[in-house]
């Protein structure tokens, strides 16, 4: 995969591998076979993070996992060839101690390991992350949007955390980035149990020099509020219906736009400042409480303060400090007018007109200049928002795949869509393999696979008679002769007996579906099911929507809930 040759500078990437509770038909031993590794397309899940990283060019990774699950990567890290094809250098695994399965993201980061890794600008990944987009001309245009291009790098002066000088803007004010996707729009992409976000923005001001041909940057807005759906379904019954809106939020920004169709990717890019609020204060998420709570600060008086915000972004000043910021920001006049000193003048300050493209903000004055002595007013760093468009331009064919696969449905219209993609000498796409059909040899000719639609990887040994179409089957697996398989999904070691039908499937590693003669009254036929792995199913076996595992009792509950799924769903033994 061509990847990137000269690096952004000073930014490093922190990918979460949690539990995967909503696949806790295949992970539900995350020490042996943690979400991280379960396999999208032929590829471990966690791979797509990592490959988006390089192909930006940002090196400095670290994977963030629960104590248990850490040998299991680690091993995968230095085993699976699609891992170690990777370029160099290695990511880094970090598992601190405490860290479970049920622990929170905005909890991660304040683990003292977690805390010592971050020493700059950081982007924050989840590990079910599957991105098509430039990610290097989205991080130039955060550069850019933020004043913080050739700067990336620093830290807070004088912290605890990084008691170092900064070597990016001083006062620590570059804002954020996240990106929402729509969750509709692309072909062959389920959307069956993708939570979607409640977010608003507003435009930001025009740009004077028109951004380069293919830059996001037409598609990046503020994001001034961001709720997860299920909160707003809660605040709509609360208020008989209706969702309220804070005069605040419109007394700041009088034109908003509102989309309730788009899901939060969880990519985040931080500066080094976001570490030291998260470490303040106790989020349970990086998404609902860090993104939550700092889109609001920027409209809502007091909550920045209520936050830290002010000593993290402005630090602890001495009086001359404080003159001196205040003169070079105008807000401390150098000529005084002496007549308004006299106990018999009354002066009245001015009001000068807030120049806001927000509409009707417009006409709302700003506050008074602080005179010496009281306290400036707190300046919140913008959290921006990439908001990919619903349908692509009218010029392109292409919507680019942004998706979270956090469910078994994702899971699998995600893969087939990728085994649907032309060999990599074909497509400039990064998610190509090398052969559809890795061991061609292996099929005989009197079986039918559909080489347009599926993809088969090393060593699948096909019998005769087999009918396969768009399907995804991994390393080692054996189809039995008479077989029938459809939209399936098979991890690597799966053993199909003969004349099985299956149809939507997806089947954990190494698991058995027995089969039988093909005249036999019995037959193994499963729909829309999947099969933990090791499991086997019995000869005759005819079911529906069923999980077919040994429940090993993983909890359900929230489990770095904001990064890494839903509910576990039911199960049978």
């Amino acid at each position: 995969m061509p990847h990137a040759t000269l690096p952004p500078p000073g930014f490093q990437a922190l990918i979460l591998c949690g539990p995967g509770v909503s696949l806790n038909t295949f992970t539900s031993n995350p020490k042996e076979f943690p979400k991280a590794l379960v396999p999208i397309a032929n590829r471990p899940m966690v791979w797509y993070p990592l490959d988006w990283c390089y192909r930006m060019g940002v090196t400095d990774i670290t994977l963030i996992t629960p104590p248990e699950s850490a040998p299991a990567i680690e091993t995968a890290l230095a085993q699976n060839p699609h891992l170690t094809a990777l370029p160099a250098p290695r990511p880094e695994i970090v598992a601190p101690e405490g860290l479970t399965q049920t622990t929170g993201t905005g909890e991660i980061f304040r683990f003292l390991e977690v805390q010592k890794i971050i020493k700059s600008d950081f982007i924050l990944l989840p590990c079910d992350l599957i991105c098509e987009l430039d990610g290097s001309a989205l991080l130039e245009a955060w550069m850019v949007l933020e004043a913080g291009l050739g700067s990336a790098t620093g830290g807070i002066a004088d912290s605890a955390l990084a008691p170092v000088s900064l070597g990016g803007e001083k006062s620590g004010r570059r804002g954020g980035l996240g990106v929402w996707y729509p969750v509709k729009g692309l072909e062959g992409i389920s959307m069956q149990g993708e939570e979607t976000d409640f977010i608003a923005t507003t435009a930001l001001p025009p740009s004077v020099v028109p951004p380069p041909e293919g830059s996001p940057r037409s598609e990046i807005h503020k994001l001034v509020l961001s709720i997860p759906t299920d909160t707003v379904k809660d605040l709509t019954e609360e208020h008989s219906n209706q969702f309220p809106i804070r005069h605040s939020l419109l007394k700041k920004h009088g034109r908003i736009k509102v989309k309730t169709s788009h899901r939060d990717a969880h990519i985040y890019v931080f500066p080094f400042w976001v570490l030291e609020m998260m470490r303040k204060n106790e989020f349970d998420s990086v998404a609902e409480d860090v993104l939550g709570w700092w889109a609001k600060a920027g409209w809502q008086d007091g909550l920045g303060d209520k936050l830290g915000l002010r000593e993290i972004l402005q630090g602890k000043q001495k009086a001359s400090e404080t003159e001196d910021g205040m003169i070079s920001s105008g807000q401390l006049e150098d000529n005084i007018d002496l007549a308004s000193l006299s106990t018999t003048h009354t002066t009245t300050i001015a009001r000068p007109v807030q120049h806001n493209p927000d509409a009707f903000a417009s006409r709302v004055p700003n506050a008074a200049k602080p005179v010496f002595g009281q306290q400036a007013p707190l300046m919140i760093p913008p959290l921006l928002a990439y908001v990919q468009r619903s349908s692509a331009p009218p010029t392109s064919t292409d919507l680019k795949l942004i998706r979270r696969v956090d469910t078994r449905e994702l899971l699998l219209s995600v893969s087939l869509r990728l085994a649907k993609l032309p060999p990599i000498t074909e497509t400039s796409s990064p998610f190509a393999h090398a052969a559809k059909i890795a061991t061609p040899e292996l099929l005989p000719q009197r079986s039918r696979v559909e080489a347009t639609d599926c993809l088969l990887a090393d060593n699948v040994a096909v019998s005769e008679r087999v009918n396969i179409k768009e399907c995804v089957i991994g390393a080692g697996c054996s189809i039995g002769a008479g077989s029938r398989l459809t939209r399936c999904l098979l991890m690597d070691g799966v053993t199909v007996g003969e004349n099985v039908q299956l149809s939507g499937c997806i089947v954990g590693r190494r698991a058995r579906i027995d089969g039988g003669g093909a005249k036999d009254e019995d037959k193994t036929k499963l729909t829309d099911c999947d099969v933990q792995g090791s499991f086997a199913v019995e000869w005759g076996t005819e079911a529906k929507n069923e999980k077919f595992m040994v429940f090993e009792g993983l909890s359900d509950e929230g489990s770095f809930e904001d990064v890494e799924g839903d509910e576990a769903g039911t199960t049978i033994d």
